[in-house]
């Protein structure tokens, strides 16, 4: 019966049809296998809810983009315009040349994270949800007799059925179970779009050695270089490896953690994990690219980052201010030309934009508040370089650093105890109000213009919790 049920869910990717089924034989297992975890990822989330809400877009290839300028990119890109190659990243110029057809929409980031909410509502008409992991994702820890694989696979089914029931029909959805969260995850990525793939621990061993290392979360290209530099170019190669090595691999805890979770250890971070950084980026549009707006977008980044450090009762330490300057494309000589090894005369971003970098740090005595904050800031963009060049900035990037949380923290030694308990209140007060009714019901007067002009933004594998 066990095989009979399996053969209905989705294969692994790139592997042919009842492959699961071969490993579980193979393996020897009589006994039905457990799940701990069921994990929800939504397919083309943005693209998806714009093909949802505007019918004459379904089966259309759909590019989602930050603006309107073909020097930005595609933050999400349907199924029929991923079959062209347009992905997640894309560089909007590109996007038409490989899609000439595509239809490009600007994001709507209050309507997505609105059909947030109304999946994660959906998802827990049918089980709990113990953990939103971005706005497209979401983890369930099963119980009882949610865990056996026949029982676990039949509620993954319920779950897809009731996004589509509950949300739309375009919504669609892979779910991945497994022993624990990070398993569970990697299995919603092996088949896409629409999947459901059980990743049990009598299957484990082989069915991770046919995957790539980028198949792993956490995995990119940078990752992958640096493992690959390491002598680690296969997962079969990283499985041989022992816990020990696996943390030295890494460099960190890291890889001690990733050692035990590739084998099926259901343990979740300790609660004394924080985070480590905040950041926040946005691409300007063309009629932002001043430096006065450009100020008042930075300040806006600095009001979301501050919000999310109190939320997560931590202080930062340290702050950043990452700015891109867009500069004249300068034209290369016949000799430059005919040179195909040549450097191009002015460095281009991953934007496609010639431009510029510039990036600031300072320390800070341990804080949370916007005050002390913005005055940070302020010194910060006053360092910035001048000159013609760095006249028209296109990319804002802020971030908090060194953070620590509450039960860390040292109170400065000037700070009155009564005074820094009022001020905790009253941020504590904007913020809800800010958190209810939009993120500029109570803000800096310097952020007016970006409000205007540079709209909210959700990164894709964020979490909306500013709204």
């Amino acid at each position: 019966m066990l095989d009979a049920a399996a053969a209905s869910v989705s294969p692994l990717t790139s592997h042919p049809p009842g492959e699961i089924e071969q490993f579980r034989a193979r393996s020897g297992r009589v006994s039905e296998p457990e799940v701990n975890w069921l994990f929800v990822d939504l397919n083309s989330y943005f693209a998806s809810v714009e093909q949802e809400v505007r019918p004459e877009l379904r089966g259309k290839p759909v590019g989602v983009v930050p603006t309107m300028a073909d020097t930005t990119v595609c933050i999400a890109a349907s199924y029929e315009a991923k079959a062209y190659g347009v992905k997640t990243g894309t560089l909007v110029a590109d996007a038409k040349r490989l899609c000439p057809e595509i239809v490009l929409v600007e994001g709507r980031h209050e309507l997505y994270t609105e059909y947030h909410h109304r999946v994660v509502e959906a998802v827990e008409s049918c089980v709990p949800v113990t953990a939103i992991c971005s706005i497209d994702e979401m983890a369930c820890r099963l119980m009882g007799r949610e865990r056996p694989l026949l029982a676990a696979i039949e509620l993954g089914r319920r779950v897809k059925a009731s996004i589509k029931e509950r949300v739309g029909p375009m919504l669609r959805s892979s779910v991945g179970l497994a022993t624990n969260r990070y398993l569970a995850k990697m299995a919603s990525d092996m088949e896409k779009p629409d999947g459901l793939v059980p990743l049990t621990l009598d299957i484990l061993p082989e069915a991770l050695k046919t995957l790539e290392l980028r198949d792993l979360p956490g995995v990119g290209a940078r990752t992958e270089k640096r493992l690959n530099a390491k002598g680690i170019c296969t997962m079969e190669q990283l499985l041989a490896l022992n816990c020990e090595q696996a943390g030295q691999l890494w460099g960190s805890v890291w890889g001690e953690r990733l050692w035990h979770w590739l084998r099926g250890a259901d343990f979740e971070l300790s609660e004394t994990e924080h985070l480590k950084s905040i950041s926040h980026q946005h691409v300007l549009a063309p009629e932002m690219r001043t430096p006065e707006k450009a100020y008042a977008v930075a300040h806006k980044l600095l009001h979301k980052g501050a919000m999310r450090l109190r939320k997560h009762g931590l202080w930062a330490s340290g702050i950043g201010l990452a700015i891109g300057f867009k500069v004249p494309r300068a034209r290369k000589s016949p000799a430059h030309e005919a040179d195909e090894d040549a450097p191009p005369v002015a460095p281009v971003s991953s934007f496609g934009i010639p431009a510029r970098g510039w990036h600031g740090e300072l320390r800070l005595s341990e804080c949370q508040d916007n005050p002390t904050l913005i005055a940070a800031l302020r010194r910060l963009w006053e360092s910035r370089p001048g000159g013609a060049e760095c006249g028209r900035p296109y990319f804002i990037g802020v971030h908090l650093t060194g953070l620590v949380p509450d039960h860390l923290h040292s109170l400065n030694l000037f700070d009155a105890l009564e005074d820094t308990r009022s001020r905790t209140r009253l941020l504590a007060a904007m913020d809800e109000l800010n958190n209810k009714y939009g993120l500029g019901t109570l803000a800096p007067a310097a952020m007016l213009t970006a409000y205007k002009a540079a709209p909210t933004r959700i990164a894709f594998h964020s979490i909306p919790e500013l709204f």
